[in-house]
């Protein structure tokens, strides 16, 4: 976490329970932390265009949600980091858990006919979110929230290893792909915390484009945003190939990936 010797800029002192790593107000007086911040353009951006690609496609509303989610994640991300007020990171923090719950419901509704509703797992997910809202909003204890989170990711990867073991071994890169790009933003964001001392000595005697390399946080933001969106792909990819239609991965400008897919011809 953040030493305490930091600059004021125009939000004001920090009334969050946390403050990061990044020297506060260091790049412009209007945003807090600016690469955590900016950093979560690719929570925001990306998934609007899933979103609008999956309405178009006509996908089960549950994948649009799930872009959607991502995206408000990335909103409440941003407004944090720009400000670091309490207001502002519930507005990061709790969308992370409804997030987490809709990639749930998905991914274990990926084998039921289409459009079906799975109301007792849904109403378990809903439930459990207004839980780990009430107590969150009690208790105003990070490590709380952060071993909810943990829970739910740890689902979604059981869940996950079950498909690519059992179901569809083919889908192992993409899932495994998804999962290890989430797990190396997980280690840098614990270096982040540990080493932060060091990590602001370090910055303090390099060239500023090199102390941005070490903006761990940022580099948290954008590996497990790309680690999520994949997970979002690999979770359709999923529920299309169940439901009988012929999905692809494909590469916008040879670096960004989508998936496209057509339905099965009746004949």
């Amino acid at each position: 976490m953040a030493p305490a010797a930091d600059r004021q800029g125009y939000w004001g002192p920090p009334t969050s329970t946390l403050d990061w790593c990044e020297e506060n107000y260091a790049v412009t007086w209007y945003i807090a932390e600016f690469w955590n911040t900016v950093s979560n353009l690719i929570m925001i951006i990306p998934p609007i265009f899933g979103a609008i690609q999956s309405v178009r496609d006509g996908l089960e509303k549950r994948y649009i949600a799930s872009y959607l989610a991502l995206t408000v994640v990335g909103m409440g991300s941003w407004c944090f980091h720009m400000t670091l007020k309490y207001e502002m990171q519930l507005l990061d923090e709790l969308p992370m858990i409804y997030s987490c719950c809709i990639f749930v419901y998905c991914m274990f509704e990926c084998f039921k006919t289409k459009s079906s509703v799975n109301y007792h797992l849904l109403f378990t997910l809903v439930l459990f979110s207004l839980i780990v809202t009430t107590v969150y909003l009690k208790v105003k204890e990070p490590i709380f929230h952060q071993v909810m989170y943990g829970m739910l990711v740890f689902t979604l990867v059981v869940r996950s290893i079950y498909i690519v073991t059992w179901v569809y071994p083919w889908l192992r890169g993409l899932g495994y792909t998804s999962l290890g790009i989430f797990l190396l933003g997980f280690l840098l964001w614990n270096i982040d915390n540990i080493f932060c001392d060091s990590l602001r000595n370090f910055r303090k005697k390099v060239p500023p484009i090199i102390g941005v390399t070490t903006q761990f946080h940022a580099w948290w933001h954008i590996l497990t945003g790309l680690g999520s969106y994949l997970h979002i792909l690999f979770s359709l990819y999923t529920r299309t190939l169940y439901l009988r239609y012929r999905p692809k991965v494909k590469f916008l400008f040879g670096i960004w990936p989508v998936i496209l897919f057509e339905p099965l011809r009746k004949h």
